[in-house]
C-alpha cells in the first residue's frame, strides 16, 4: 500500500475542515481531531499489509483523492463530502482499538506474541499523545487521567521489550495475557471516549480510567513478583540478534562512564547501583582484550553471554533514563543483571585458570599486524586472465566503424566484468582516443535521474550542485549539448534489461566519428535485444592455471608459494570453479592465517564441502566465518548501503563510530582505528577501492554484487539489519532497519523496541515515534524538502549520536549525545549548538551563516565544520569558540580593509576557503595539511605565504586563488608537499626546480588554458608518482611526455600520465565564430592525426 498521507495531513489539520463540522446534523460533533485520525491510518495501513485488505486499501485511497480534491478546491461541497466518507470510515476503523489477532492481519507469523501487543499499546501512545498534545483548542474532552495512563502503558511497552518476558513460553505467560487485556480495555476506551461522534461526558471518562488504572495495578503487581523470582535465580536469554561481537559491551560502558560523571542527576535514586555495574562490567570485559576466539567453544560462550547481557543491560538503563520505568522495577532488574555478570565473571576466572596466563590472549592475524604496510590496490589494478579479451575490446573501442557502436560484455557474477571494464576505461590508449568518457552503474533498479546525472557530472564542468538542481529535461539537454561533435565513450556496468537502454540512447548522439557505448551485464538477451549490429564478448571462466596464478599472486604477492602448500593451494584454487571473486575471497582468507598445511587443508576441505551446494554463495561465506569479530558487525553494515554504489568512506566511519562499532585504543582517535578496520576489510578482498583523495586515501569503496547478497543475507539472518523491500512489519525485530530509495512511498508506521539504527528515504510529512528510545543514528533522505516542524518526535531520542536531516529541528538543544550532524540546508547556525557537548562534526550541505544571537565565550568540542559563510568580524571571533577544529570548509566575505587571519585555529589541518573580494595578506595556522584556495587573487608573489607551511601536504589552487602571469618558486618551500592541484588559474609562464618540490607524488592541471609547459625540472623529483593534464594546451601535454620520457631515462616506470580534453576542443571553445560544419571536418582530422601520433607513443603513456 502505497500511501503518502500528504493531502490527508493537510486537510485534517486545516481549520477549513473544522468549520464544516456543524454544518451537517448527521456528522454531530466529533470527539477527535485531526491528529488522532492520522495516528490510527498509519496503525491502520501498517497491518493491513496484505493482499486480503486491498478492499481497505482502496478505502483509503478514496479518502486521500477526497482530500486532494479538498486541497484543490477549497469548496464546501468538497469538505462535506470528505467529511461524510470519513464518518463513513470509522465503524470499520474501530477494529483496530484492539489487539488483532496475528493469522488475519499478517503475511508472515515470525512475530511473537509481545511483539504484537507491544505494537499495539505503542499505537494506543502515540494517539494519547495527540489527544493531549490537541489542548483545550480542539474542543476535545480530555480526562486529567489520561496523563497516568500514558505514563502506565509507556511502562508495560518497556515490559514488553524486556528479555524478562522471554523467560516462559507465551502460552503459559499469565502476565502477558493481562497485559494483552489491559491494551484491549485501553483500545476500547479510546475508541469509546475519542473516536466517535458521539458526545461524552467527563464524568463517564473517569469512571471508565479509573477502573482500566486500576487493573493494570494488579499487573505491575504480578511484573514485580516476577522480577523478584528472576532477580534471585536469574536465567540467560538470547538477544535479539546473532551477530558474535562484544562492541556493544564497550559502547555500553562509554555511555555508563558518561552517566556517571555527567549526568548523574539522571541517576540520584540509583546511582550506587549502576557504578557498582559499571565497575563490575570493567572486570569482566578486561578479559576479552585483543583476543580471537573463533577455536574455543568455552570462550565463544562467554562472549555471547556478555554480549546478551549488554544488550539487555542496555535497555533496562535507557528506559530508566528516559522515565519510562519505575525505580522499583529498575533496581530489581538490575540486580539480577549484576548477578548474570558475576557467572560470567566466574566463567571467564575458570578459563583463565585453564590457560595459565594473566589475560587471555592470542598472537594477531597477520593482517591486523602489518596492514598498514600493505600497499591497497584500487579495484581495476589487478586483473589475471582476459589478457587476449582485453586487447579485442580495446580495438572494437578505438577501432571498427564510424557510427555510434554498442560494445557488451556478457558473463556470470563475479567473473571479472566490471573489472575488466574499468581496465578498458583507464587504458591509455582509450582515454586519448575520446575526448569524452563517462561511468555510469545501472543494477537492477534502472533510475533515469541518477544516470543522466553520473554520465553528465563526469562530461562537464558544472558543479555537483548545480546537475542535482537540474530537472530531467535539464539533464537530457545539457548531456546531448555536451556530447554533440564529440567523441566519447560510456560504460553503463551492470544493465538487467533493455528498457533502460531504450529510454537513454536518444541522448546519445550519432555523429559517426567513432563514439562507443559499452555495456557489462549478466544477461546475454540484454546484449542481444539493444543492438542489432553491436558486438558481444562473452568472458570465459579461469582456467585452473590462471585461478592458481591469481590465488599465489594475492596470497604471495612477489614472493612464491612455499612448497608445503603447492599441492594444497593448487587443490583450493581448483574448487574456485574458475571464478575470479571466489578466488580472490578465498586468497584473502588463506593471507590472514599462518601459513600452515593443516590450516589450508581446514580451508579445502570447508570449501568442498560448499561447492556441492551453491558455490557463488557459500564459498564467500568462509570470509565472514575467518572475519575478527570486532570487523563482523562493520562487514553486515556494507548491506545498508544501495547495491552497486560507490559507499563515501567518511560517511561510513561516521556511521561505524556512531553505532559504536569501533574499539577505543590509547593515542589513537576513533577515525582513525576505524579506517584501520576499513583497511583491514580491504586486505581480505571484501571491499574495493573505487576512488581515492588527494592523500592517497580511499574516498569510496563499493563491494561487489554478491558480497553485498551475503551481507545482506547473513545479517537478515542473525537479526542484525534489514532492508525494506515493500511494506514495513508491524514490528521491525531488527537492530538496524534501511528504507532504500526505490521503494513505494508508505507512509505506515515503522516500530521496534530494540531498533538502534534507521537510515532511507521517507515521504513528507515524516513521523517518528519516540518510543525508538535506542536509536543512535537517524538518516532522513527524502524527495522534499522537510521542514523542522514536519519532524515530530525526535527530541525524544535522547541517545542519538548520528543525525542527518534534511532541516534543522527546533529541538536539536535536547539530543546533549549527538556526534555527527548533517543537514541539508539551514537559515542559520543557532547558538544552541555551542552547548551540545559531544558534537564534534558538523555539516551544512548549502551555504550557511552563524546566527546573529552566537556569542563569542563559550567553548565546544566541534572537530569539522563545512559550509559557514564569514561575512562580519563577529562571524570570526565565533570561529574562536573551536578551539578543536580540525576541518573547515567556508567563505569568507571581507568588506573591511584587514588581513584575513585564521590562525588562532591552531588544531586545523584541513582549509577549504572561498574568498569573496580581494585580499593583501593572509594568515594561516601553522599546523596545515590540506589547503584548498579559491578567488582570494592574491599575486603569485605572495605564494611564499602558502610555501612557507611546514605542515603542508595537499594544496589545491582554483578559480583565480592567484593572480597573474608568472609563478617562480622559492628555495625552501612546499618541503612536504604531496598533491598539487592547478585548476582554472590564468598562470602563463611556471618556473620550478625539484628541490622546491622534493616530496610531490601528484600533480594535476585542469583547464589552465594561459599555461604554456609544465617545468622540466619536475622530472628530477623522485617521488613523482603520477601526473594528470585535462584541458590544457598541447605545450602542456607535450611538457609532460617530455618529463616522463626522462623519468624513465632515470629508471622510474612508475610515472603515471593521465591527460585528456583534446586540443581541438579547446580551440573550440575558444573560436566559437567558426561554422560549425569546418569544425566537424577540421576536429575530425585532428583526432585521427592525434590517434596516429598516440599509437607511436603508446608505451610512453
Amino acid at each position: 500500500m502505497a500511501l503518502s498521507f500528504e493531502y490527508l495531513s493537510e486537510i485534517l489539520g486545516s481549520p477549513d475542515l473544522v468549520s464544516h463540522l456543524g454544518r451537517k446534523p448527521k456528522i454531530g460533533r466529533f470527539q477527535w481531531n485531526g491528529p488522532h485520525f492520522l495516528a490510527i491510518l498509519r496503525y491502520s495501513v501498517t497491518l493491513c499489509s496484505n493482499s486480503e485488505h486491498d478492499r481497505f486499501s482502496d478505502q483509503l485511497r478514496r479518502l486521500e483523492d477526497l482530500a486532494y480534491a479538498c486541497f484543490l478546491g477549497k469548496r464546501s461541497t468538497y469538505y462535506i463530502r470528505f467529511l461524510e466518507v470519513l464518518v463513513s470510515y470509522m465503524p470499520e476503523l474501530r477494529q483496530f482499538f484492539e489487539v488483532p489477532k496475528l493469522q488475519h492481519y499478517l503475511f508472515d507469523a515470525t512475530h511473537k506474541k509481545n511483539e504484537l501487543v507491544a505494537s499495539f499499546i505503542d499505537f494506543l501512545i502515540e494517539y494519547l499523545g495527540e489527544i493531549l498534545n490537541s489542548g483545550m483548542n480542539s474542543g476535545v474532552l480530555v480526562s486529567d487521567q489520561i496523563k497516568l495512563l500514558l505514563k502506565e502503558l509507556k511502562f508495560l511497552l518497556t515490559f514488553l521489550g524486556d528479555t524478562l518476558i522471554q523467560s516462559t513460553e507465551p502460552e503459559e505467560n499469565n502476565i502477558l495475557t493481562e497485559i494483552e487485556a489491559v491494551a484491549n480495555q485501553a483500545g476500547n476506551f479510546l475508541c469509546l471516549f475519542f473516536f466517535t461522534t458521539d458526545r461524552v461526558t467527563l464524568t463517564k471518562m473517569d469512571l471508565v480510567l479509573s477502573d482500566l488504572l486500576q487493573r493494570i495495578e494488579v499487573v505491575k503487581t504480578e511484573i514485580k513478583d516476577q522480577c523478584i523470582t528472576v532477580s534471585k535465580l536469574p536465567s540467560f536469554t538470547t538477544s535479539n540478534t546473532s551477530v558474535m561481537s562484544v562492541f556493544i559491551v564497550d559502547s555500553l560502558l562509554d555511555d555508563l562512564d558518561y552517566l556517571i560523571n555527567h549526568k548523574s542527576d539522571l541517576i540520584v535514586d540509583v546511582k550506587d547501583q549502576i557504578t557498582t555495574f559499571h565497575e563490575e562490567l570493567i572486570f569482566s570485559r578486561s578479559f576479552l582484550r585483543d583476543i580471537e576466539v573463533q577455536e574455543n567453544k568455552e570462550m565463544i560462550e562467554c562472549v555471547m553471554l556478555l554480549r546478551d547481557l549488554a544488550y539487555e543491560a542496555e535497555y533496562i538503563i535507557n528506559s530508566f533514563v528516559v522515565g519510562e520505568v519505575p525505580v522499583w522495577y529498575f533496581t530489581l532488574r538490575l540486580s539480577s543483571v549484576i548477578l548474570k555478570n558475576k557467572v560470567i565473571g566466574t566463567k571467564l576466572s575458570e578459563i583463565k585458570l585453564n590457560f595459565g596466563i594473566g589475560r587471555l590472549e592470542v598472537v594477531e592475524s597477520p593482517s591486523e599486524v602489518s596492514s598498514q604496510a600493505k600497499i591497497i590496490p584500487m579495484v581495476d589494478e589487478i586483473i589475471v586472465g582476459f589478457e587476449d579479451e582485453r586487447i579485442q575490446i580495446a580495438s572494437q573501442l578505438v577501432g571498427g566503424p564510424d557510427y555510434l557502436q554498442i560494445i557488451s560484455i556478457i558473463g556470470m557474477p563475479g567473473l571479472g566484468k566490471t573489472t575488466l571494464a574499468k581496465k578498458l576505461y583507464n587504458d591509455s590508449s582509450v582515454v586519448y582516443y575520446f575526448d569524452k568518457r563517462s561511468w555510469c552503474v545501472v543494477s537492477q533498479t534502472y533510475q533515469r535521474r541518477k544516470q543522466l546525472i553520473e554520465i553528465l557530472s563526469s562530461i562537464t564542468d558544472l558543479s555537483r550542485d548545480t546537475i542535482l538542481n537540474m530537472d530531467n529535461e535539464s539533464l537530457a539537454e545539457n548531456l546531448y549539448k555536451n556530447l554533440k561533435g564529440r567523441r566519447y565513450l560510456i560504460i553503463m556496468d551492470d544493465i538487467w534489461n533493455k528498457e533502460a537502454w531504450d529510454d537513454l540512447k536518444r541522448y546519445f548522439p550519432n555523429d559517426r566519428n567513432g563514439s562507443r557505448i559499452l555495456f557489462t551485464t549478466r544477461l546475454k538477451d540484454v546484449a542481444l535485444q539493444t543492438s542489432s549490429d553491436g558486438i558481444i564478448n562473452e568472458l570465459p571462466f579461469l582456467s585452473v592455471d590462471e585461478c592458481w596464478d591469481l590465488l599465489q599472486m594475492k596470497v604471495f604477492q612477489r614472493e612464491g608459494c612455499p612448497t608445503k602448500l603447492l599441492d594444497i593451494g593448487k587443490k583450493i584454487a581448483t574448487n574456485c570453479q574458475g571464478l575470479p571473486l571466489a578466488v580472490v575471497v578465498i586468497a584473502a582468507v588463506l593471507a590472514n592465517m599462518e601459513m600452515k598445511e593443516s590450516l589450508w587443508q581446514e580451508v579445502a576441505s570447508s570449501l568442498s564441502s560448499y561447492i556441492f551446494e551453491n558455490p557463488n554463495e557459500n564459498i564467500l561465506d568462509l570470509s565472514y566465518k575467518h572475519l575478527p569479530i570486532h570487523l563482523k558487525p562493520c562487514f553486515l553494515y556494507f548491506g545498508a548501503f544501495e547495491e552497486d554504489r560507490d559507499i563515501p568512506v567518511r560517511k561510513l566511519l561516521s556511521l561505524w563510530i556512531a553505532e559504536g562499532f569501533i574499539q577505543k585504543k590509547e593515542y589513537k582517535s576513533l577515525e582513525v582505528v576505524a579506517e584501520e578496520y576499513l583497511m583491514d576489510l580491504i586486505n581480505r578482498s571484501l571491499v574495493q577501492v573505487s576512488k581515492r583523495r588527494s592523500d592517497s586515501g580511499v574516498k569510496t569503496c563499493p563491494i561487489h554484487d554478491l558480497i553485498h547478497d551475503m551481507c545482506l543475507r547473513i545479517a537478515k539472518e542473525e537479526n542484525f539489519l534489514k532492508v525494506i523491500k515493500d511494506q514495513n512489519s508491524i514490528y521491525e525485530q531488527h537492530h538496524h532497519v534501511c528504507v532504500h530509495s526505490y521503494l513505494s512511498h508508505s507512509k505506515s508506521r515503522l516500530f521496534g523496541l530494540h531498533i538502534r539504527s534507521l537510515l532511507g528515504y521517507f515521504v513528507s510529512p515524516l513521523f517518528i515515534i519516540p518510543s525508538l528510545k535506542l536509536l543512535r543514528v537517524l538518516e532522513l533522505l527524502t524527495a522534499y524538502a522537510i521542514k523542522s516542524h514536519l519532524v515530530m518526535g525526535i527530541e525524544f531520542l535522547v541517545h542519538l549520536r548520528y543525525l542527518a536531516i534534511p532541516w534543522l529541528p527546533s529541538s536539536i538543544g535536547r539530543l546533549e549525545s549527538l556526534e555527527f550532524l548533517l543537514l541539508g540546508r539551514a537559515d542559520a547556525l543557532p547558538p544552541i549548538l555551542l552547548s551540545m557537548p559531544k558534537l564534534r562534526h558538523l555539516h551544512v550541505g548549502t551555504l550557511v551563516s552563524f546566527s546573529k544571537t552566537f556569542q563569542s565565550s563559550q567553548m565546544n568540542s566541534l572537530q569539522t565544520l563545512s559550509f559557514v559563510h564569514i561575512v562580519h568580524l563577529k562571524d570570526e571571533e565565533v570561529l574562536r569558540c573551536f578551539p578543536n577544529l580540525r576541518s573547515l570548509k567556508c567563505t569568507y566575505n571581507q568588506f573591511w580593509n584587514r588581513c584575513l587571519d585564521l590562525s588562532f585555529l591552531t588544531q586545523l589541518e584541513s582549509l577549504r576557503l572561498v574568498f569573496s573580494g580581494s585580499s593583501k595578506l593572509i594568515k594561516l595556522p601553522m599546523n596545515i595539511k590540506k589547503l584548498t584556495l579559491s578567488k582570494i587573487r592574491l599575486p603569485f608573489e605572495k605564494m611564499s605565504l602558502i610555501g612557507t607551511l611546514p605542515n603542508l601536504e595537499i594544496l589545491k589552487l582554483e578559480c583565480d586563488a592567484f593572480e597573474g602571469g608568472s609563478w617562480n618558486t622559492k628555495d625552501d618551500e612546499f618541503q612536504k608537499l604531496k598533491f598539487l592541484k592547478l585548476e582554472r588559474l590564468k598562470l602563463a609562464q611556471w618556473n620550478a626546480s625539484s628541490c622546491h618540490f622534493p616530496r610531490l607524488e601528484r600533480l594535476v592541471l585542469q583547464n589552465c588554458y594561459n599555461l604554456n609547459k609544465i617545468p622540466s625540472e619536475l622530472s628530477d623529483i623522485p617521488t613523482l608518482q603520477m601526473i594528470e593534464v585535462h584541458c590544457c594546451d598541447i605545450y602542456v601535454r607535450d611538457s609532460v611526455m617530455k618529463i616522463q620520457q626522462e623519468q624513465l631515462d632515470n629508471g622510474n616506470e612508475e610515472l603515471k600520465v593521465i591527460i585528456s580534453g583534446t586540443d581541438w576542443n579547446f580551440i573550440l571553445n575558444r573560436t566559437f565564430s567558426l561554422s560549425s560544419r569546418w569544425w566537424r571536418r577540421t576536429a575530425g582530422s585532428l583526432v585521427d592525426a592525434g590517434a596516429s601520433i598516440h599509437n607511436s607513443k603508446s608505451k610512453l603513456i
